[in-house]
């Protein structure tokens, strides 16, 4: 025990800052805004790690450190164990202060330009189809499955299966709902309240796969490419390899490539949604901007290792708070626990089994890596969006597949939007 470690911090210095932060809480005296947020994040959420990590049953099944980080920091919300402006101070720095935003930003831009150009021209055309096939498969299993519990194909299509696989709540639930209002004449606030439990349990059902995906990779490990979505040879993977050892200058070149990415993706965005109607999520155009960056050699070498380099030490030292601020900021737990019903988890298991099925069945079709495409394609469309992504991805233990995920929450989660467009008078015609 005394050369056990929580953040790489012994474990007397880290209860040492432990205990310095519950005082600050009983006094109510922590600090708001980022300091007070950023401490009580990363000392929690990386002591939740370790309790699901070395938790048995939960860290073979269930995705160990990340699902008991997010359920539980859920958990103290819910059970007002959390004072509130704690809880309050940590909603802020998630959604006002960016914090999200910020994390994201780093995946994409870092994991994009520190991977294989042949890797990315290769993978970028076959994911679409990979894409559609855990959409059509997972729609047809819970068609099937309301069928067989008395419940219309259509209906368990409209509220359970479409809002799980759409992207989830800002980008997904709520512009569906707003499609289901404008095509069924019944309040948006009325579709959303039958959307937002679905989206939940598929959350929380999307990670405990991805937990469960990792593991069969490991037991089966030609169906694993432990991280890589395609085998494109050592040779060509070779061309990212770089000795030059990092500079701490690298860290800061790496943010502000980042979040100018970030800027770039919001612009677009505006431009495209004002004077063309084309309302496209602003992280989709910043990972095809990036991804162009890469493709066509636009920033030299040296900028796309810092940029690696940034990215590796956010996932490092950071996705434990950030797990902590999806749990508190995003998970409501009673809207999870309200929903819970026998014929209703069944429903939304098979929605993110037939997502899960599909994309590994065409995704071992046209090159891909089964695990790897189910967890980007199928589990990262069944999840809540950016938040559900980082929390999938880290039970897989796959962060270098944020751009793919991200491309599943944000494009994937255009495309169920149109989806419902043409299904809602077919359904309810």
């Amino acid at each position: 025990m005394k050369e056990y470690k929580i953040m790489g911090i012994s474990l007397p210095v880290y209860f040492t800052l432990l205990i310095v932060l519950i005082i600050s809480i009983i006094f109510d005296v922590l600090p708001n805004g980022m300091i007070g947020a950023f401490v009580f994040m990363m000392l929690v959420g990386s002591l939740l790690d370790v309790v699901g990590n070395n938790t048995p049953i939960v860290k073979t099944f269930f995705g160990g450190g990340p699902i008991v980080i997010i359920f539980g920091s859920a958990a103290l919300v819910y059970f007002k164990i959390l004072p509130e402006s704690v809880t309050e101070n940590v909603t802020t720095f998630m959604k006002g202060g960016g914090f999200l935003d910020f994390y994201i930003a780093a995946l994409i831009t870092g994991s994009i330009l520190g991977m294989s150009k042949k890797l990315l021209i290769k993978a970028a055309v076959r994911y679409f189809p990979t894409l559609i096939g855990g959409v059509v498969v997972s729609l047809l299993f819970v068609s099937l499955g309301g069928m067989l519990f008395g419940q219309s194909p259509g209906e368990s299509i409209a509220y359970i299966g479409i809002p799980i696989m759409g992207g989830g709540m800002g980008a997904g639930a709520v512009p569906i709902s707003e499609v289901f209002a404008k095509g069924l004449g019944v309040p948006s606030e009325t579709i959303l309240s039958k959307l937002v439990p679905a989206v939940a349990l598929g959350n929380a059902m999307a990670i405990v796969f991805g937990g469960l995906l990792d593991r069969l990779g490991k037991k089966y490990p030609k169906l694993s490419g432990n991280g890589k979505l395609m085998d494109i040879g050592e040779d060509d993977l070779k061309e990212q390899e770089d000795n030059t050892p990092i500079k701490l200058s690298d860290y800061g070149v790496g943010i502000a490539i980042a979040c100018t990415f970030f800027v770039f993706g919001q612009i677009v965005g505006y431009i495209l949604d004002t004077y063309a109607g084309v309302d496209i999520h602003p992280y989709a155009w910043m990972i095809i901007s990036v991804g162009i960056a890469k493709a066509f050699n636009i920033l030299p070498t040296i900028f796309e290792r810092a940029c690696a380099s940034w990215y590796k030490f956010v996932a490092a030292n950071w996705t434990p708070a950030l797990l902590m601020g999806i749990g508190i900021a995003y998970t409501d737990l009673g809207q999870v626990i309200s929903a819970f019903s026998p014929v209703y988890l069944i429903l939304v298991f098979l929605v993110v089994l037939g997502a899960v099925v599909g994309t590994a069945f065409v995704g071992k079709l046209v090159g891909f890596y089964p695990i790897e495409a189910a967890i980007t394609a199928g589990l990262c469309m069944a999840n809540m969006g950016g938040t559900g992504d980082v929390a999938v991805l880290t039970a897989a233990h796959r962060m270098e597949l944020m751009p793919f995920a991200q491309i599943s929450s944000r494009l994937g989660g255009a495309f169920i939007i149109l989806l419902a467009t043409f299904i809602v008078p077919i359904i309810f015609g």
